[in-house]
C-alpha cells in the first residue's frame, strides 16, 4: 500500500492538476465528520463517500483516476485503499495520518476533533 504524507499530497496535487491529471480525494469519514473538517485542493476534486457505502458505489469511482483516501487518522482510509487495490485500482494511496495529520503539517486553520 502506498502511503503519503501531508506535505506529499499537496504538493503532488498542485503538480498532478498542472498536468490536467488531479487526483480524486476520497474522504470516506462520516458526513458529520467531514462537515466539521475537509480538505481543499486547488485542482483536485473532493468527495465524501463513507467507508460502509464504497462497495455498492464503487461504480461512481474511476479506476484510471489517481485517488487519495483521507479518513481521520488514516486506517479506515488504509483499509479502503486495500479494497480498491484488490478491486483493480491501480492509482489508489492512503493520507497517512489523515485529516488528522492535513491539520497539523499542511493547514492549521483546519479544525481537529
Amino acid at each position: 500500500m502506498r502511503q503519503l504524507r501531508a506535505t506529499e499530497v499537496q504538493g503532488w496535487a498542485a503538480e498532478a492538476a498542472r498536468a490536467g491529471a488531479a487526483p480524486l480525494l476520497l474522504d470516506v469519514r462520516e458526513p458529520w465528520e467531514f462537515a466539521l473538517a475537509a480538505i481543499q485542493l486547488p485542482g483536485a476534486s473532493t468527495l465524501n463517500l463513507p467507508m460502509g457505502q464504497i462497495p455498492r458505489r464503487l461504480a461512481e469511482l474511476d479506476p484510471a483516476q489517481p485517488i487519495v483516501c483521507i479518513c481521520h487518522h488514516g486506517m479506515r482510509s488504509a483499509q479502503v485503499v486495500a479494497f480498491l487495490e484488490r478491486a483493480g485500482f491501480a492509482s489508489v494511496y492512503n493520507l497517512a495520518g489523515g485529516i488528522d495529520a492535513w491539520s497539523a503539517q499542511v493547514d492549521p486553520a483546519l479544525p481537529r476533533y
